[in-house]
């Protein structure tokens, strides 16, 4: 089985280059994967199924396209793209994943996050994640009109984009207590994430001395950065990760 997983693409309409990027790259993996992981922040931002800007339009028809062609393709929402749905993901043939997702590579038990609910010491963070998580709440957003949406969502960027400014940047990396935390409750030997924006394949010693694997996927500025899979091995693909670091033996 040959699957592949990216994450934090931020496609956004202002960005068509990055879009023909994403765009070009799934083309030319068409004929060589049987799996496409996508997790979280797809998009730089999200206000609704409803309202799919149409500079998403190629991005859309890509999904599509390898979909048709008998790839399955999964989705998971990120903190950007919070409010993607079912709605999108049955437009483009995929299936709607929840944070957690659970997996075989191999002879490794692995679980899929966005990544974002293993930072905890950002605090503030977390406690908006609590709150644009409530189903209730985005219930009522998407009945907002659109250009309420909007204006919402500008608020919430420009707010973050504040606090980051002022926020240690070991704060907003994962926390390892609470990663420890989560190989060993979900009795796994691999976790994939990305949010970060680190890529990295980590190491990580678990209680009975055995050892298990963080692998982070990159954020997509101008280059891809992907990470492939198949029985055997996975591997790193990312321009801020050496050759020697990229690859983990699955068996």
């Amino acid at each position: 089985m040959r699957r592949l997983f990216i994450s934090d693409l931020h496609l956004s309409p202002a960005r068509p280059e990055l879009i023909q990027l994403a765009c070009d790259f799934l083309s030319a993996h068409t004929s060589t994967i049987d799996e496409l992981y996508i997790l979280g922040d797809i998009f730089n931002t999200w206000l609704g199924d409803d309202l799919v800007p149409d500079e998403f339009s190629p991005f859309v028809s890509q999904l599509q396209t390898l979909s048709t062609k008998g790839i399955s393709i999964f989705l998971m929402v990120g903190n950007r793209d919070f409010m993607l749905g079912k709605q999108f993901a049955q437009l483009v043939g995929g299936t709607l994943i929840q944070d957690g997702y659970r997996l075989r590579l191999g002879k490794q038990d692995t679980l899929l996050m966005h990544g974002d609910s293993l930072c905890t010491d950002d605090i503030s963070y977390q406690r908006y994640r609590r709150v644009v998580r409530n189903r209730f709440l985005q219930w009522c957003f998407l009945h907002l009109p659109t250009n309420f949406r909007q204006r919402i969502s500008d608020k919430i960027i420009a707010t973050s984009k504040q606090k980051k400014q002022h926020k240690a940047a070991m704060i907003m990396d994962v926390n390892q207590a609470e990663v420890a935390k989560v190989i060993k409750e979900s009795s796994i030997d691999l976790l994939i994430h990305g949010h970060t924006h680190r890529p990295a394949i980590h190491s990580v010693l678990k209680d009975n001395a055995k050892q298990a694997y963080r692998v982070v996927l990159g954020d997509w500025g101008n280059e891809v950065s992907y990470l492939l899979s198949d029985d055997v091995q996975l591997s790193l693909h990312d321009h801020r990760v050496s050759a020697e670091n990229s690859q983990l033996r699955l068996v």
